[in-house]
């Protein structure tokens, strides 16, 4: 580690879909105090997924003004870093102003639009130029949408950002977007790390429409307002930082070949650091820029957790805890009665589409090799595995296109505080699986970023000290063997089933539809 002064503290900050959160760490990396921030997410129907830029704005500097005040007992800030969503899209007007709202990464209403553009030649270009897989998440197919639906409003746009630029711009004055999460719209040429030809007349738009695009540890001042609303007596460094998903790898030190991060909360991914832009000749994986010499690879999903509360709220409908909606340690209880591969029971869980490896917002959940045999621990377990067997597929992308093997991963999210979770993972992917105990990985990812960007940090090989205390599982070899050939089973369901989803999509559409002319009627 190179010098750094004793009390130098840092902040990092990381602006995620359902609330921010700003840490304070000492220079060993340990926290010190730690603020977040809740918001909702605006789901007025099935396909719509939004929230508030100004919301998103207070809750920054809420958590910021909190730990800014609690720092000024232990000692200086360095600086503070900031991580964000990817693929958020709001447009503006001259003056800064939204016309919309955040359009989030799980908003699903550009998806006829890029099931066009994904089957074309162009959409092909655009995927091979960006790293960005063709899908409704990335701001280029919702901007494609906007040009469909709303044409008037996409004219009088100003400018289109993103959620961090937006907050920036309300910090430092400056309307900058870094080329972590540009590489994660569509809309920006990894190769040549510049805004993509072909993608910006694609949605007919101008350069001067977005943001200036500047290095993940480019460092911005705090404007005098901000300074003097967080009560700062000098200026303390802004680095821009990276997106969450990138600085997650960075946070848990898992940059070399064959360590892989992985990430479930609601939804999940699988990610790897390469040095060089790596993209899958069939479209199935990301490519997003970490920093000037580091690339991360692979591939996010939809249905994570999120399937084991669906389980249990909609269907087992388990008695609760009155602080927790639904009693998930119950559910352990019952997963870990049944055998592993939960007696020949499959989930594949795509209950919200899927990104990774499918990228189909058609796909559906299915339960394969039910019987009358199968009671409600095999389902809880089956739904757990089926999580991680479709992790597993990505990884097996990954392996395709990058030579890369899993040595270790490094775990973090919900599922990670979960034993059975971990040892199911380990076990799947024959590794072993490291978590950390006590930190955010996006927050000491963006902080690690800023020590870099000020030079307290030469290489990122330095930080293996900070990560403390970890929880370490070990594959069982009568497991891996049992999953291997389920995994299989698996992966050959799935193929078979990706033309069948389309004729569920449009029936369901149908039925659909109907009823709701016939509600419309009943009026």
């Amino acid at each position: 580690m190179g010098e750094i002064h004793v009390n130098t503290l840092s902040i990092g900050v990381d602006i995620g879909t359902t609330n921010t959160k700003a840490v304070l760490f000492d220079n060993s990396g340990q926290v010190l105090i730690h603020e977040q921030y809740s918001y909702p997410l605006i789901t007025t129907d099935a396909d719509t997924a939004e929230q508030h830029p100004q919301s998103i704005l207070e809750a920054v500097e809420f958590v910021l003004m909190k730990v800014i005040q609690a720092s000024k007992q232990w000692g200086e800030l360095s600086h503070i870093a900031f991580s964000a969503q990817m693929h958020s899209l709001i447009l503006v007007d001259e003056h800064m102003v939204p016309l919309t709202n955040s359009i989030t990464w799980a908003d699903n209403r550009a998806k006829y639009c890029a099931e066009k553009l994904k089957h074309n030649q162009m959409g092909d270009l655009i995927y091979r130029n960006t790293g960005t897989p063709i899908h409704a998440m990335s701001p280029l197919c919702k901007l494609l949408w906007f040009k469909e639906t709303q044409p008037d409003l996409l004219k009088a746009t100003h400018k289109v950002i993103d959620i961090k630029t937006f907050v920036l711009y309300h910090l430092s004055g400056q309307c900058v977007t870094d080329m972590s999460i540009a590489s994660a719209t569509g809309l920006f040429n990894i190769h040549k790390k510049y805004w993509d030809d072909t993608a910006l007349n694609l949605v007919e738009l101008a350069l001067h429409q977005l943001p200036q695009v500047v290095s993940t540890t480019y460092c911005l001042s705090m404007s005098e307002n901000a300074k003097n609303r967080f009560h700062l007596h000098k200026q303390v460094p802004m680095v821009v930082g990276a997106s969450d998903g990138v600085l997650s790898n960075l946070g848990v030190d898992s940059m070399r070949p064959g360590e892989i991060a992985v990430t479930i909360g609601t939804s999940g991914a699988i990610r790897s650091v390469v040095h060089e832009p790596l993209i899958d000749p069939e479209g199935r994986t990301f490519c997003y820029i970490l920093d000037d010499s580091h690339y991360v690879i692979g591939g996010p999903v939809n249905n994570g957790a999120v399937t084991l509360q669906w389980l249990g709220e909609q269907v087992l409908h388990y008695p609760h805890h009155s602080e927790d909606p639904i009693d998930f340690e119950e559910m352990m209880h019952r997963a870990k009665s049944v055998p592993i591969g939960s007696d020949g029971l499959i989930f594949h869980p795509y209950l919200s589409g899927e990104r990774a490896p499918l990228w189909s917002s058609d796909a559906k959940g299915s339960f394969i090799g039910l019987t009358l045999a199968h009671h409600q621990g095999h389902v809880i377990r089956a739904v757990m595995e089926g999580v991680i067997f479709n992790l597993y597929s990505v990884m097996t992308t990954l392996t395709q296109i990058s030579n890369i093997t899993p040595t270790s991963i490094k775990a973090t999210g919900g599922f990670s505080k979960n034993e059975l979770w971990r040892q199911i993972m380990a076990d799947i992917f024959n590794c072993q699986v490291i978590v950390p105990e006590d930190y955010e990985s996006s927050c000491l990812g963006a902080v690690i970023l800023g020590k870099k960007a000020l030079g307290h940090l030469n290489d990122y090989e330095e930080i293996s000290s900070w990560i403390g205390k970890t929880i370490c599982h070990e594959p069982i070899k009568g497991h891996v063997q049992q999953y291997k050939v389920l995994g299989s089973i698996f992966l050959d369901i799935q193929k078979q089933l990706l033309s069948t989803y389309k004729h569920f999509s449009v029936y369901q559409q149908q039925f659909k539809n109907q009823t709701d002319e016939r509600d419309h009627n009943d009026l």
